[in-house]
């Protein structure tokens, strides 16, 4: 079976990166755009670092900031009435995951309108038009929305998030630019750097991994174990680091799929609103050794990747579990709480696991699963 590789068209990297977005638009033709924007980006003006760009080019746009943290259908459906009443022909998406997995919901549905019930979108929809031309602006280093060709909604009603894959959603054009996430709390940069990470694991140990992907994947580890501590205390090479190192994570995950830690971290978000990387990070260490009995000789990298020295000379279980500790000691060292005390409820156990079970994450999982195992994984960070 061939192996595909899906990678969006442009992006630019780097201090200043954000001037390219008027001359991309400029250069297409492009009239006015429907600038997609998590709303505390805009109380704090994180989002005029853009939109006084369009504004200095005197480039007309229209607003949508009613996104939640985690997007839901009635997010996108607003959205998409909002692009139709903006005469827009464009879409600028600035934020982390909510603003772009929105912008993707609101590009695929405009140009595909057969799918206009966002439900309709889970798992691997057969839409035929490329979304709403786009450019990604990610203001957080984690969640790599910018170059995946997949987003998350929120289905309130049914207490769940669902996971939409689609080539056609990818945007052209990712712009990142390390000045963009330099207002970031400690909190929220140490749990979306824990995001970016578990993609690079799940990515790598993933079914689908192979050479190419993998390439992506151990740079990715690489990285964020160098610079998370310093982009959480703001230093400029930390953040450049991060910036960079999340992008280079979704490249890969993005083609080959995750596993069961977001496939339990999407049932967390969903039921409690859980941050998408809190969760994540709590998971990542100890899935990791559940998983590990499937990893082969994974772990070995993973844990060289992860600044571990004597690696060759470990045995597998001794390097196995070194690279478990090298996650779990990053994830202490940036504060992520270590279980899921004050999160999770017991009774709330059985309807988690079986959601995670039903993710579209789950099938990736390099160790089979089962709704009772997911249960007692759970129970275990309890």
């Amino acid at each position: 079976m061939a192996n595909r590789i899906v990678l969006n068209t442009i992006s630019y990297h780097g201090k200043g990166a954000v001037e390219n977005i008027v001359p991309e638009l400029q250069s297409r033709g492009f009239k006015k755009a429907f600038v997609c924007v998590d709303p505390d980006l805009i109380k704090f003006g994180v989002s005029a670092k853009v939109t006084d760009l369009l504004d200095k080019a005197g480039f007309p746009y229209s607003v949508f900031s009613e996104i939640k943290a985690n997007p839901t259908i009635e997010n996108v459906l607003a959205g998409v009435e909002a692009f139709k009443a903006s005469d827009v022909d464009c879409i600028v998406a600035i934020g982390g995951g909510s603003a772009m997995d929105t912008a993707k919901a609101i590009g695929i549905i405009i140009e595909n309108r057969e799918f206009a019930d966002v439900r309709s979108l889970e798992g691997v929809a057969p839409t035929k038009n490329h979304a709403v031309f786009t450019i990604a602006v990610p203001t957080t280093a984690g969640t790599a929305a910018e170059v995946t060709i997949n987003y998350v909604i929120t289905d309130v009603e049914k207490k769940r998030k669902f996971v939409c894959v689609d080539v056609h959603d990818i945007p052209e054009v990712a712009v990142v630019d390390p000045d963009m996430t330099a207002t970031m709390p400690k909190g929220l940069t140490a749990s979306t750097g824990m995001d970016a990470l578990t993609h690079a694991i799940e990515g790598y140990i993933t079914k689908g991994a192979w050479e190419m992907t993998d390439m992506f994947h151990l740079k990715a580890i690489e990285l964020i174990a160098k610079h998370l501590p310093g982009a959480c205390e703001n230093t400029a090479e930390g953040r450049e680091g991060m910036a960079l190192a999340q992008y280079i994570a979704g490249q890969g995950f993005s083609n080959v799929g995750l596993g069961i830690v977001h496939s339990m971290a999407h049932g967390l978000g969903a039921l409690y609103d859980t941050p998408h990387g809190v969760a994540n990070a709590i998971l990542l260490p100890s899935i990791m050794e559940y998983n590990a009995e499937c990893t082969g000789d994974k772990y070995r990298d993973i844990a060289k990747a992860m600044g571990v020295e004597g690696t060759e000379a470990m045995s597998i279980e001794d390097a196995r579990k070194a690279a478990v500790d090298a996650v779990a000691a990053l994830a202490e060292k940036v504060g992520i709480p270590k279980d899921l005390k004050g999160i999770l409820k017991e009774e709330d156990v059985q309807f988690l696991s079986e959601s995670a079970f039903a993710d579209a994450c789950r099938p990736g999982n390099p160790k089979d699963t089962s709704v009772e195992e997911i249960a007692a994984l759970y129970r275990a960070l309890l």
